[in-house]
């Protein structure tokens, strides 16, 4: 019995990982698509997140929507996208947990910048959206603040990969060098 709860304790970090990323897929396939289908568009951008964008964007991507679609993206940005972020951190922070054994945890802080720059583009395109809905027009100084967030969130969410890819090589280097036992 103390094995089994000394083995579950020394990969406590790798069921974290395992159970983050099923986490992360289910919440993908089974809320968050379903929930961003009512401001989909069968042609055009259907999220602002994903690029770098401009003036001339934002109005187009708001003006493709009708009000209906509009109300949808705010709720989206305001509680759907808010728990992608979340889990998203919680899954690659944990995977870099696992990678580099607990021992350089401040690797953690870009998925944490990223979900913070996340949430706070979010933030920013709600007041556009907001300005847009009142006046039709869009605030310039909001569109670059949330471009600039984008780019750092995408900054990031890179950063974040490099160095999963770096924990993988050093994982394999370590597995295929270490002595056999016979």
């Amino acid at each position: 019995m103390n094995k089994t709860i000394k083995h579950l304790k020394n990969h406590r970090p790798l069921y974290f990982a395992i159970g983050f990323t099923l986490l992360f897929v289910f919440y993908i396939s089974l809320i968050l698509v379903p929930f961003s289908s009512c401001y989909r568009l069968d042609v055009g951008s259907n999220s602002l997140g994903l690029a770098i964008y401009n003036t001339e964007m934002v109005q187009g991507f708001f003006q493709a929507r009708d009000q209906a679609q509009l109300f949808c993206y705010s709720q989206f940005l305001q509680f759907w996208d808010v728990i992608f972020a979340v889990l998203s951190s919680a899954m690659f922070g944990s995977w870099i947990i696992y990678l580099f054994k607990n021992k350089r945890l401040v690797l953690v802080a870009p998925t944490v910048l990223g979900m913070i720059a996340d949430w706070s583009e979010n933030f920013l395109e709600l007041l556009m959206l907001k300005t847009y809905s009142i006046s039709g027009t869009i605030s310039e100084t909001l569109v670059s603040l949330g471009s600039g967030l984008n780019i750092f969130k995408l900054t990031m969410s890179g950063l974040t990969w490099l160095i999963i890819l770096v924990g993988i090589i050093l994982a394999l280097k370590t597995f295929l060098t270490k002595p056999k036992l016979t």
